[in-house]
């Protein structure tokens, strides 16, 4: 395959494809698939910035881009962020409104010859998209949601990352190191001495985050390096070949 049929462009967290790269991307496949990123805006302490979950959100779907044959749809960066409300900057959408708004790209990509969806989900707090992801899935249409805590504990692991996923909640070792190495110009003095560990957080539906944390970080940022940053995003693409190949093969396993 060409180069613009392997690969998205991308500039910054935008794709940059023209019509024309998407076109002939679909010809070298038998069934496209688009990637959309979601993140939030929210909190995430005073060394990460607000678009946090959307920069990592982008930053596993360029390097799925630039693996596979896959049409990089530009991230939504505002979703449900109602834990993080006691912080300024938070903003938030609904679960409705979320759950619609994947919907409508599904459909409207469908329209234009893009059967299948995947979604890159950055924000934890999302879980209307497991939702919508099974609703699709229950009336025959093609859509994943893509990483799975399974994918994220292998490329932990690969990483070399120490913290547990349960310890490493928000703005923790994970997040500042792929922030560290996909976006170094974001990452704010601090993390190096913002450790902070909750381990148990049982009531966070019903009280926030606010109730667990003064800072808003959950987790262990002063692990956090660049090389951690990048093993975690290869280790993620590697993990998303299953998904393509489930998402592109014919049959009924395609269907789950």
């Amino acid at each position: 395959m060409s180069g613009s049929q392997t690969r998205s462009a991308e500039h910054g967290t935008l794709p940059a494809d023209t019509t024309e790269d998407v076109r002939a991307r679909g010809e070298g496949v038998s069934r496209q698939v688009a990637v959309l990123p979601v993140g939030s805006f929210e909190q995430h302490g005073p060394y990460l910035p607000l678009a946090t979950d959307t920069l990592v959100a982008c930053a596993v779907a360029r390097e799925i881009a630039a693996a596979y044959p896959v049409h990089l749809l530009p991230p939504v960066t505002i979703s449900c962020s109602h834990e993080h409300a006691a912080w300024a900057g938070t903003v938030s959408i609904s679960s409705v409104t979320l759950h619609s708004v994947i919907r409508d790209i599904a459909s409207s990509l469908r329209r234009s010859g893009v059967e299948t969806l995947v979604v890159v989900n950055g924000h934890g707090g999302n879980y209307v998209l497991g939702n919508v992801v099974q609703e699709s899935s229950a009336r025959g249409e093609r859509m994943a949601l893509f990483p799975a805590a399974e994918d994220w504990e292998a490329a932990r692991e690969q990483a070399g990352v120490v913290t547990s996923l349960l310890t490493d909640m928000h703005a923790g070792e994970i997040e500042t190191s792929i922030l560290l190495h996909a976006h170094p110009e974001f990452v704010r003095p601090g993390y190096e001495t913002s450790d902070f560990v909750a381990d148990d957080r049982r009531h966070l539906l019903t009280l926030g985050m606010s109730a667990y944390t003064d800072s808003g970080v959950i987790g262990r940022p002063s692990l956090g390096s660049a090389e951690k940053g990048k093993a975690l995003l290869a280790s993620l693409a590697d993990s998303f070949g299953t998904y393509f190949s489930l998402l592109t093969s014919d049959g009924d396993s395609a269907r789950g």
